[in-house]
Parts: structure tokens; sequence; C-alpha cells
């Protein structure tokens, strides 16, 4: 059996700079390394699947034994690109949404949004990402992760209705003034005595530092075209956990728990990163 922590990362491509270096750098072999969906991620470290996952953070509240690793985050300071409302009523009329579920961060972020815009919480249906079926379903669509890459955010029509798109990283930052994080490295604390944020953040600069390699074999993994993964991946990720983005993460799990999606929330814990353990 190997003795190397086992580390689940997302698979999606805005996770690609994070664990370029973990795949083909040199931190390459220094974990057992699988991809998955982030709500998998999540049940794995639950389970006791894995060690080390990137996890949506509203796991941070919903299993309490996990720390953040410090230094590395999937988060957003502006329009996201890959979260998108396709409704086909006035956000404020809005009463159902068909979601795609494999983000619950997202999924959660969405729904407090508009309970502070609107003062609704509309009914999440899940669903599998295809839009033309989930508007058949309900009044709006939740499109995550590389699916939206593949929407025109300009579209203003789908199958015969007439369509807005709405950018839900935009929409939280307009609302809060403060980025809003989405996934983090996180581990129970056995694994925190063992391991630190410096090989994740290594990865996470190996990949930064080699984006044009990356835009070239993720556009053509994914069939997409190289300059929207080039601006997808320097102008709307960010990278990093900072004070900022720590801020960020405290205002959505407090929103969260306020609505009951998820328990109320300890102080954050970091590995590696004390001043923002507060």
């Amino acid at each position: 059996m190997s003795s190397r922590l086992r580390v689940r990362a997302v698979s999606y491509l805005n996770t690609s700079p994070l664990i370029w270096g973990l795949e083909h750098g040199p931190q390459r072999g220094l974990f057992d390394l699988r991809g998955s969906l982030p709500s998998a991620c999540a049940d794995a470290l639950r389970q006791g699947e894995a060690d080390i996952g990137l996890v949506p953070v509203i796991e941070l509240a919903r299993q309490p034994d996990l720390l953040a690793l410090g230094g590395c985050s999937i988060a957003c300071d502006g329009p996201v690109r890959s979260i998108l409302l396709v409704s086909a009523k006035p956000l404020e009329q809005v009463r159902t949404i068909a979601a795609d579920t494999g983000s619950r961060t997202s999924v959660a972020m969405t729904q407090v949004l508009f309970e502070q815009r609107y003062g609704a919480m509309p009914v999440m249906r899940p669903q599998k990402p295809d839009l033309a079926a989930m508007l058949d379903d309900a009044d709006a669509a939740l499109i995550i992760g590389d699916p939206a890459l593949r929407i025109d955010p300009a579209m203003s029509e789908c199958a015969g209705r007439a369509v807005d798109v709405h950018d839900m990283g935009r929409m939280w930052v307009e609302t809060t003034g403060l980025p809003m994080v989405f996934a983090v490295w996180a581990v129970k604390q056995a694994v925190a005595d063992r391991v630190g944020q410096e090989p994740f953040v290594a990865s996470k600069n190996y990949g930064l530092a080699r984006l044009d390699e990356i835009v070239e074999a993720e556009s053509k993994r994914l069939d997409l075209p190289p300059k929207l993964v080039d601006v997808y991946l320097r102008e709307h990720i960010r990278y990093d956990l900072g004070e900022l983005e720590a801020q960020g993460l405290r205002r959505f799990l407090e929103a969260a728990a306020k609505l009951g999606l998820c328990p109320a929330h300890n102080p954050l814990r970091f590995v590696d990163l004390p001043a923002l353990a507060g």
C-alpha cells in the first residue's frame, strides 16, 4: 500500500494552474492525485477516502473538523465566467432554478444572493447541465464549471425563449464588495500535522508561470477556443488566499448559515496561515 497522502482535486479547467506542478512539475509524485467533481472531493474527505481535497468552501462549515490550507484558492473578484444563471424571467420573478449541483458552494451562493437582493429563496431543482431541458423545468438555469464556458454570456435566446445571462461572480462582488472564494485545499487535523501549504503553493506558482502551456493543453483537451481559456485563467479566476479573500469567505459562510444552508461556523482554521485564523 502506498504511503503517499491521497489528494482529490477538482477536474474543472479553473483548477489547472493549482495542480499543474502536482501533475507535471517538481511536485509530481508527492501525492496520490486524482480528479473529480467538487462535491465528490468533499465526500471523499468525509468518508475517509482522501487525505487532502480541493473542496467547496461550504464544506468548511458542513465538516467542522476540516482546516483550510493557506495560500491557495479558487476565487474571483469580479465576473467569474464559469457560474452563469440563465433566466427566462426577470430575476425578481424567479421562483425555481434548475441547478447543476456539481458545486455546492455555487448553489448556496446563488441562494444567498437571491435572498439578499430580492428577499426570495427560489426552489433549487438538481439537474444535469442541459440548458434547454433545465429551462423546460424551471424559471432559470444555473450552469457551473466547464459547461458554463460553452455558453455565450451575450446570448439572448435559448430554444425559442428570450433569456438573460447573469454572471454570479459579478453579482456577488457587486452585492458584497468582497471577493468570492469557491474552493480551498482542506485537510483534517491529523493530516495537517503531516503536510503544510508549501507543496500546494509551489504547484500553483509553477502553474501560473506556465499559463501559455496550460492554455494550449487545456483548450485542446476541452475543445475550447484558446483565447477563451486564456482570458478565463488570467482574468476571471484568482488563485491566492489572502485577507480580502478570507473576509469574503467569512461573509459567505455567515450568510449561508443564517439561511440554514450550512451549520453556523466557528472561526475559520487555517494551516500555515495563522494571521487569518480569526
